[in-house]
């Protein structure tokens, strides 16, 4: 069959992704990819240190992040994003904005990371109070609670796992305990930290068990670099995407507060549930009601 009629493959668009060595996670970021969009992973190289601090820093090093940018621009990506979370907050704010002047200079190209998405994501739904989940240690945990208070959000809870390897192996029950924990104050959004910790899946769940928006580093990341170039991210019932969804915990809550016979909104619940039920005897779709049930006759007359 001769298809040269087709032309070709179409156009797409890339994304090129700096990941930490120990990234394990390529598959997850691909599900809020649309189809016209391809990623380019790199990775950093490794180094013989559990996740830490220290880490952190060796993997955010601007040798490191420019070696990388510059093997990715090989393919010619339209933007390219520093996938690590604990990478780019453990300098604070200004650490993070250094390390995207950096890889910009480096590849002459728009580059973002994934705490700076954090941020910025946080703003796109109006969110300033958080509670916070992440499978670090403490002193990790507590520098990413530093990051955002620098950037203006306060921390009502968090739950953290102390955890120092092996991180994409953490089970979806994990994160929801971890989430149920963290959630005690009047937070705006929940937060799911680590780029290396598995949500996909697990996002739509929370949001409807908890009533407010739940963004996750891998989510943040994506969304940032596929607006960056004109892309949207794809994926089930998450507020970050959704549009409809956007309003923030008001929105969740069933109804307008304060509003008498206000007209319920639309639930996370709804997103998975079938149409409602017709009233009894009423047709659906012009298929005609079951008939009613004849009369009792009475008993049988004897034989």
């Amino acid at each position: 069959m001769d298809v040269s009629f087709l032309g070709g493959p179409q156009p797409q668009l890339g994304v090129g992704v700096v990941a930490p060595f120990d990234f394990a996670l390529d598959r997850e970021l691909w599900r809020w990819v649309p189809d016209d969009v391809s990623l380019h992973l790199t990775r950093t190289p490794f180094v013989p240190v559990e996740v830490s601090l220290d880490l952190a820093r060796l993997v955010s090093e601007h040798e490191t992040l420019d070696a990388a940018v510059q093997a990715l621009c090989a393919v010619s990506p339209q933007v390219i994003t520093y996938a690590c979370t604990s990478g780019s907050f453990v300098g604070g704010v200004a650490g993070e904005r250094a390390m995207c002047a950096a890889m910009t200079q480096a590849g002459e190209v728009t580059s973002l990371t994934t705490s700076g998405a954090l941020i910025e994501a946080l703003r796109e739904i109006g969110a300033r109070r958080i509670a916070v989940v992440t499978p670090y240690t403490k002193s990790v945990t507590d520098s990413l609670e530093d990051y955002l208070g620098e950037a203006g959000i306060t921390v009502t809870g968090r739950a953290y796992l102390g955890l120092t390897r092996h991180i994409w192996k953490v089970p979806y029950r994990d994160v929801v305990d971890m989430a149920r924990t963290a959630v005690v104050g009047a937070a705006d959004a929940l937060f799911i930290s680590c780029t290396n910790l598995p949500t996909y899946d697990v996002i739509p769940q929370l949001e409807a068990e908890l009533r407010m928006p739940v963004l996750s580093a891998n989510q943040v990341t994506m969304w940032a670099a596929l607006r960056a170039i004109g892309a949207a991210a794809v994926g089930p019932y998450q507020a970050l995407l959704d549009p409809v969804a956007r309003r923030g915990p008001a929105a969740m809550s069933g109804s307008d507060p304060g509003v008498p016979e206000a007209r319920p909104r639309a639930t996370p619940e709804a997103a998975f549930a079938g149409p409602p039920a017709p009233p009894e005897g009423e047709a659906v779709d012009g298929v005609d009601p079951p008939p009613y049930p004849p009369e009792d006759p009475g008993p049988l007359p004897p034989v």
